[in-house]
C-alpha cells in the first residue's frame, strides 16, 4: 500500500463516496466463491475492506481464480509467482485483468490495477469479480465450481431467422407510426415550443 497522508476537502469527499459503494455482504460471497473455485487450502480472510484488499493484493489468488475457469492445460496465466516485490504483484494483477477481458468481461467492468493494489476503489474490484462470476455461470462449461445462485446468469443471444416470404409479407404492413392510425395525421402540428395558432 502506498504511503500517503490523509486526504482533505473534495478529495476526501470523493474517497468517502467511493468507499460507500463497497458491499460487505458481497465481499463474503466473493471470498467463498474464490476459495471454492480455486479448490486449495486457502485461508479465509477476516471480514472488512482492508482485509479483502490485503488478501487479493499480491495477485496470486486472482491469477489462480482465472486459471481455474479454464480446462486443464489451457490456462491463460502460465506462471504465478508469489513475489513480495511491488512491481511483480502489480504485474500479476495486470495479467489477471487482461485474462478477464479475454474471458469476456466487458472493459467497462474491469478495475484498474491501483484500485486494488492501493485500495483506491475496492467496489470496482467487487464489480469485476461479480462480472467474472456471472460469465462463468452463464458459460456453463463445467469449469465453474460453487453455488450457481451466487451470481446472475447473463442473458443469452436469441437470434431470429425470417424467410424471404416472411420478409416480403412484412413490407405490406403499414406501421402505426406512419400516420395511418385510424385516420390520424400530423396536420396542424406546430414546431416544438411554438404557440398554438388560432385562426
Amino acid at each position: 500500500m502506498a504511503n500517503r497522508g490523509p486526504s482533505y476537502g473534495l478529495s476526501r469527499e470523493v474517497q468517502e463516496k467511493i468507499e460507500q459503494k463497497y458491499d460487505p455482504e458481497l465481499e463474503s460471497r466473493l471470498v467463498n466463491w474464490i476459495i471454492v473455485q480455486c479448490g486449495e487450502q486457502i485461508e479465509h480472510p477476516p471480514p472488512g475492506r482492508q482485509h479483502f484488499q490485503t488478501w487479493l493484493m499480491d495477485g496470486t489468488l486472482l491469477c489462480k481464480l482465472i486459471n481455474s475457469l479454464y480446462p486443464k492445460g489451457s490456462e491463460p496465466i502460465a506462471k504465478i509467482s508469489e513475489s513480495k516485490m511491488a512491481f511483480k504483484q502489480m504485474e500479476q494483477i495486470s495479467q489477471f485483468l487482461k485474462a478477464a477481458e479475454i474471458y469476456g468481461v466487458r472493459t467497462t467492468d474491469i478495475f484498474q490495477t491501483v484500485d486494488l493494489w492501493e485500495g483506491k476503489d475496492m467496489a470496482a474490484v467487487q464489480r469485476t469479480l461479480m462480472a467474472l462470476g456471472s460469465l462463468a455461470v452463464t458459460k456453463d462449461d463445467g469449469c465453474y465450481k460453487g453455488d450457481p445462485s451466487w451470481f446472475h446468469r447473463k442473458a443469452q443471444q436469441n437470434r431470429r431467422g425470417f424467410s424471404e416470404e416472411q420478409l416480403r409479407q412484412g413490407q405490406n404492413v403499414i406501421g402505426l407510426q406512419m400516420g395511418s392510425n385510424k385516420g390520424a395525421s400530423q396536420s396542424g402540428m406546430t414546431g416544438y415550443g411554438m404557440p398554438r395558432q388560432i385562426i
